[in-house]
């Protein structure tokens, strides 16, 4: 992609008029009210130019409220190559619905694990959340993801995240994770893939009770699950501990069934072991096209609503004790 001057001549990507323009474009999205011609701006030049040519800065987050220890949100170190790190950067957010829904849901001294914790937003928004007197664990397999996910725990202050570099199955056994690409680099996972890999690790998986001691059962609050087509064993393995947690406890499960049957899972099976265990499952709104975000964060927040039904598509589900129509 070219850009041109007045004359006519084309600029290249690396001039500073196309780096000046990313930035005022960049500014007008994030900051500007509206949101008149911010999803076109977004999907058609900022999502591609920062993916291609990264930008590398430490950007403040707004989670949209005052966590316990009073701080509105948080400053995170990203690297816009990245798909999270670059919406980050562009919109000082990611998946606001469940954002939304977590700050309506935790609460001083509560507790939340956060299983395939990713570079830490989520651990960092609970962290302020629950405030000192809470906990947040974090379990994330991949050590370079995990590294990241202590330098945003530090640049926030936060003393109440206990961060562990694991994997999380229904028993003991050693996992081969494969990220396909670093545009994508959350999306480790355990799937076969047959193309060119950006990069393979292994490590030993344990199951969830394992590796939580037993006041975190007892004040866990939400436990957040998102591996990758990983959640049939997760939820598997959690299975123990579910009659555990607190009444008001709920869970949250991206379920990616296209996934789970290359392992050879079943979303069925994984909704029946929630329901055997008096959950019921709600459905939250989750958008990743990158069009989408302005809208959504200037609109309403998203009502998890009653799933009847199969889980046929990817989803964010809520598991929740709670029986109405919505949450």
């Amino acid at each position: 992609m070219s850009h041109s001057t007045s004359e006519g001549r084309p600029v290249p990507e690396g001039h500073p008029a196309v780096e000046a323009l990313t930035t005022l474009a960049r500014a007008y999205v994030r900051r500007a009210p509206g949101t008149l011609g911010k999803a076109a701006l977004a999907s058609r030049f900022l999502n591609a130019r920062l993916r291609e040519h990264p930008r590398r800065r430490v950007v403040d987050v707004d989670f949209g409220a005052r966590g316990a220890d009073g701080a509105p949100g948080a400053r995170f170190a990203v690297d816009t190559q990245d798909l999270i790190q670059r919406y980050l950067y562009l919109f000082g957010s990611w998946e606001p619905h469940m954002t939304r829904w977590l700050r309506g849901r935790l609460r001083p001294g509560d507790t939340f694990v956060d299983v395939g914790a990713n570079i830490g937003y989520f651990a960092v928004l609970a962290s302020r959340l629950v405030g000192p007197t809470g906990r947040v664990v974090t379990v994330e397999a991949s050590p370079v993801f995990h590294e990241r996910l202590l330098r945003q725990v530090a640049l926030n202050a936060c003393g109440n995240v206990r961060a562990l570099n694991a994997a999380v199955s229904d028993r003991t056994e050693p996992l081969t994770f494969v990220l396909a690409s670093s545009h994508n680099m959350g999306a480790n996972s355990i799937v076969p893939y047959d193309g060119p890999a950006e990069s393979t690790f292994d490590i030993e998986a344990r199951p969830l009770p394992d590796l939580l001691d037993d006041e975190e059962i007892a004040t866990a609050r939400v436990l957040k699950v998102d591996v990758e087509g990983a959640e049939g064993g997760v939820v598997r393995g959690m299975a123990p501990i579910l009659d555990q947690l607190s009444p008001d406890a709920e869970v949250t499960v991206e379920v990616t069934p296209d996934r789970m049957r290359q392992l050879g899972e079943s979303a069925a099976e994984l909704m029946e072991t929630m329901r055997e265990h008096g959950f019921h499952a709600y459905r939250i709104a989750n958008e990743y096209a990158v069009g989408t975000y302005p809208a959504a964060l200037r609109g309403p927040a998203a009502v998890p609503v009653r799933l009847r039904g199969p889980v046929t598509e990817e989803s964010d589900l809520i598991f929740s004790r709670v029986d109405a129509e919505t949450l």
